[in-house]
């Protein structure tokens, strides 16, 4: 965001749009932290807090039926592509309104109907995945798109190659996205992966790869259209490397005792939705009242969610096994 104007190529629309998903993203993350941390709601829960431009920008360029593929921290990606508020609150509170009925809870959300189609608990695992979604789309021959979202860390396994290979030789209409928060769990980006740039292998599967700072609107805005645009074109697959941080580490417990001093404070002093809305109104994208509005419509819809979620029934134990064996023909 180093323009002292507003982009020629990007509209303020857009530019709102991104805001706006992001703001709905930051408002929700601080909020169910708060009441894991008060103990008004047990649930195991990832924070994505720091990394919502990324996929907002993202978010903001998919059609309602492209696909996107997510991780157990996925908050940020499920809001993005369109999960309805009340009915993810309630799945996170374990209830029965829940998107899966109370039985999935934040590590497994899904919604094909807003083409959230998996939420998955096991690292890596999401990317063969997008890629199967990828191919049955161009087996039908439609023009949709899937954006499979991971981390540096899953980058190191082999469902990460598998995965790229068969989407770089079939050419599939796939995106890669890496939220590279520099850290996969406990472990330094440095200290775990023997490449200066997960972009640069994209190389080895004959795609392209681009990283991105992934905290810059404009910029990932670009690179995720271009990424998009070629998918949707027959062209091919991209590898996006979206450079981040996360703000609260890898788990609720978890002090941050392996980040490198000073390094969490200076990521939290950047804070990139705060330093968007500022920008927006520094370049009259928008103007203060329209920014306060955007606030606070999503703060009124965040505890019109919570109050749903707390208001609904809990999960049917007698639905336990519902959606998960094939029920017998009698």
């Amino acid at each position: 965001m180093d323009q002292t104007t507003a982009p020629a190529d990007i509209g303020p629309e857009t530019l709102l749009e991104v805001f706006t998903l992001a703001t709905r993203i930051k408002k929700c993350d601080e909020k169910f932290r708060a009441l894991v941390l008060a103990g008004q709601v047990s649930a195991q829960y990832y924070s994505p807090r720091g990394q919502e431009i990324v996929s907002a920008s993202v978010g903001a360029l998919l059609r309602p039926d492209d696909y996107v593929v997510t991780t157990y921290r996925g908050l940020h990606d499920q809001l993005a592509k369109g999960v309805p508020l009340r009915e993810l609150w309630a799945e996170f509170f374990g209830k029965a309104t829940g998107l899966c009925k109370g039985k999935g809870g934040p590590m497994h959300i899904t919604h094909p109907e807003s083409g959230l189609m998996v939420t998955t608990g096991i690292v890596g695992s999401g990317l063969p995945i997008g890629a199967g979604l990828a191919l049955a789309a161009q087996l039908r021959g439609t023009d949709q798109v899937t954006v499979v979202n991971f981390g540096d860390g899953a980058s190191n396994i082999g469902a990460f190659h598998e995965a790229c290979n068969l989407a770089g030789l079939w050419r599939l209409p796939v995106v890669f996205c890496c939220h590279n928060n520099l850290y996969a769990e406990h472990t330094a980006y440095a200290d775990g992966t023997s490449v200066a740039r997960i972009a640069d292998r994209a190389a080895s599967y004959g795609f392209p790869g681009v990283r991105v700072d992934g905290n810059d609107p404009v910029a990932m805005h670009r690179a995720a259209k271009q990424a998009i645009e070629r998918a949707r074109a027959g062209e091919g697959p991209t590898l996006l490397e979206a450079m981040t941080f996360r703000f609260y580490g890898h788990q609720m417990s978890d002090q941050n005792e392996y980040m490198r001093p000073g390094e969490l404070a200076a990521a939290r002093a950047a804070d990139p939705v705060v330093r968007m809305r500022e920008w927006l109104g520094r370049t009259a994208i928008a103007t203060e009242e329209q920014l306060a509005g955007i606030e606070a419509e999503i703060k009124s819809a965040v505890e019109d969610a919570y109050r749903f979620a707390v208001d609904s029934p809990v999960a049917d134990p007698g639905e336990a096994l519902t959606d998960v064996y094939e029920e017998a023909l009698v």
